[in-house]
């Protein structure tokens, strides 16, 4: 069995990357990808756009010009992906979403639609990356009550948004494990003189720069010793193929709000 899919924004870097995934997936057959309408690469062939060579599949505007896809993955941007979501519930349509930035409003709303359409929202969709997010979970219910939790994550200039997705995902997970409110205790960057250290705080550090693909490290410190847990990403083609397996478990599944550990099988 074949799962048709469309990829919505296909001109960025991720999208490049999505494209040459679902192309090499033996259970997915793509039928198309959008890019918006101002945009230059209107009407360009996917594959030329991914460098894989011609698909005989050009770019389109409209999301109604690829009906004929079950599952759409969507990389674009929190308001496009939006507008996304409200489309597909109204189409009957399976939506990976793996746009990050969301407020707990947004989120909120896309756990809304979920009532009515199958909808996986995915920080990060690589398999290592939520493989990290239960090691996460295991740790802090061992040693997580007397450690200092810090968090640090690293990416590519271009990257908006900061913290990363996945490593809000990553203090989420600790702080839930742990009974906390993560608006509560996270501590976003500290400068000058401050405070003596909280033991209930989750600290995030950030660096952007150059073209790190994704590095992301979760500290449990102790005196005397510490753990790390570490994922490095150096190509974007690991989430890209996390991607495509989201989209093929999603055909199959009903109605629901689901993440990567679902997916996965982790949960």
């Amino acid at each position: 069995m074949k799962v048709k899919v469309a990829i919505l924004g296909c001109s960025g870097r991720m999208g490049r990357n999505l494209i040459q995934a679902a192309h090499e997936h033996e259970s997915i057959e793509l039928i198309g990808g959008s890019v918006r309408s101002s945009s230059s690469f209107a009407g360009f062939d996917l594959g030329e756009l991914a460098g894989i060579g011609a698909m005989g599949l050009t770019t389109v505007t409209e999301l109604s010009q690829l009906n004929e896809a079950e599952v759409f993955i969507d990389f674009t941007s929190i308001e496009t992906s939006l507008e996304n979501i409200n489309w597909c519930k109204e189409h009957n349509k399976a939506l990976v979403i793996g746009t990050t930035g969301f407020n707990d409003e947004q989120v909120h709303r896309i756990k809304e639609a979920g009532q009515s359409m199958p909808i996986v929202l995915a920080p990060n969709t690589s398999v290592g990356v939520n493989l990290m997010f239960k090691l996460l979970e295991i740790t802090a219910k061992a040693i997580g009550d007397y450690t200092d939790i810090e968090i640090f994550e690293a990416h590519h200039r271009f990257k908006k948004d900061a913290p990363s997705g996945t490593a809000v995902k990553m203090g989420q997970v600790i702080a839930d494990t742990l009974g906390r409110d993560l608006n509560e205790c996270a501590v976003y960057g500290r400068e000058g003189i401050t405070e003596e250290r909280s033991k209930e705080t989750i600290g995030f550090a950030t660096v952007r720069a150059g073209d790190i693909v994704g590095e992301h490290t979760a500290y449990f410190a102790d005196l005397g010793e510490r753990i790390e847990i570490t994922h490095k990403a150096s190509s974007r083609m690991t989430f890209a193929l996390g991607a495509m397996r989201a989209a093929f478990w999603l055909s199959e599944a009903d109605n629901g709000f689901y993440d990567m550990q679902d997916v996965l099988g982790l949960k």
